[in-house]
């Protein structure tokens, strides 16, 4: 069963990820507006930020935002700002309250500033390659509405962050690749190029600040408006400039509990497509109908499974895998055997904790506010 089914998504993969389309021509080019919502900073942040300055791309701008003016993101913004004079960039303090979600609310001024029919909505850690942006541009066909970037890892140091890309480099990629290959919404808006005038049909970025997964939501807008939402060949890199195992695992309960709230049905589907629980499950089977040893059946697919990952972080990695053999494994395994922890502890509440502020999920996606330490500005 987990041999066609990883075979697909690794076919997806080689087909999708880091296959390089032509340049658009100058008669083609469009004005893409750029809103990267910021919140503190970390040790990354200015290397990360700078490279949206120092893109191949000939028409865009910069629109960052902060919720007030004590953020010291300020400062790193203001810098980049003064060292690249000829790059449009606008800096936004002070957000506007819409909804529970901080990230839209954040985003709202810029949004309704922006001059551009194109949006890209980027988080703070993305370090964005030069040709990017026109990679994702190529990708915006008449009948695409939106361009995803497949979230992944840029390298950094420490098992932590090893943890993190096999996490992005395994079952998320599987997952993500899986979905765009069938149709299926499994949006991520880390990376998300976007046509403005649909969104602004269905009420603009307000409209979706009911939501804490407005990613998901942004694409639902453009596929009920038969639009296409598609995959960059090129995946987008996260750069932290902090990475632990714990607040990694509880951003996994987030989404986890953001999941399953919406899509309900997925609290059955997700635990079983699990290489250790559907391994278990199909090695009992085979042993009921063919009287095949459980314990070799089992073995045999976690080997498999195994190897069809690593072949998968390979293809998302598209160059020199720094990674090495042993430390793949020990994250492998990790990832695979706490995933029973994140199912269980997103299912212990419908709380949600997010950049120290707390929320009550309900069913269809809808969040409430149920304690907000800041006001919005």
């Amino acid at each position: 069963m987990v041999i066609p089914i990883s075979k697909s998504r690794a076919r997806s993969g080689k087909w999708n990820l880091h296959h390089m389309n032509e340049p658009l021509s100058p008669e083609d080019i469009v004005g893409v507006s750029i809103i990267k919502p910021l919140t503190g900073v970390d040790p990354n942040l200015k290397i990360n930020l700078e490279t949206f300055f120092t893109m191949k791309y000939p028409l865009y701008e910069l629109l960052f935002s902060v919720e007030n003016d004590n953020d010291p993101a300020i400062l790193v913004v203001k810098s980049l700002i003064e060292s690249y004079p000829n790059v449009d960039a606008k800096l936004f303090i002070g957000s506007r309250y819409v909804g529970p979600n901080g990230k839209i609310n954040n985003m709202i001024k810029p949004y309704e500033a922006s001059k551009h029919d194109i949006v890209l909505v980027s988080d703070s850690s993305i370090k964005m390659k030069e040709n990017t942006l026109m990679q994702m541009m190529t990708c915006l066909k008449p009948d695409v509405g939106m361009v995803l970037q497949m979230p992944f890892c840029e390298n950094r140091k420490g098992f932590a962050s090893i943890y993190e890309k096999v996490y992005f480099g395994t079952m998320q990629a599987r997952n993500c690749l899986s979905a765009n290959l069938v149709g299926i919404n499994c949006s991520t808006g880390m990376s998300c190029l976007m046509r403005k005038d649909i969104l602004d049909q269905a009420g603009g970025m307000a409209t979706f600040g009911k939501y804490l997964a407005e990613d998901y939501f942004f694409a639902e807008v453009f596929r009920k408006n038969n639009y296409r939402v598609v995959l960059c060949a090129l995946p987008a890199l996260q750069n932290s400039g902090s990475a632990n195992i714990k607040d990694f695992n509880q951003r996994l309960v987030r989404w986890c509990k953001l999941r399953f709230a919406m899509l309900p049905h997925l609290m059955f589907l997700e635990p079983i497509s699990e290489c250790i629980i559907m391994g278990v499950c199909a090695a009992l089977a085979f042993q009921y109908l063919f009287d095949f040893s459980p314990l070799a059946f089992f073995l045999l697919h976690v080997l498999v499974w195994f190897l069809l990952d690593y072949l998968l972080i390979s293809m998302c990695e598209g160059g020199p895998f720094h990674i090495t053999k042993f430390e793949f494994l020990a994250a492998w395994l990790l990832r695979e055997f706490l995933v029973f922890y994140v199912f269980f502890q997103s299912q212990k509440s419908s709380l949600i904790t997010w950049r120290n502020k707390h929320y009550r999920l309900q069913w269809g996606g809808l969040v409430e506010e149920v304690y907000r330490e800041h006001s919005a500005v």
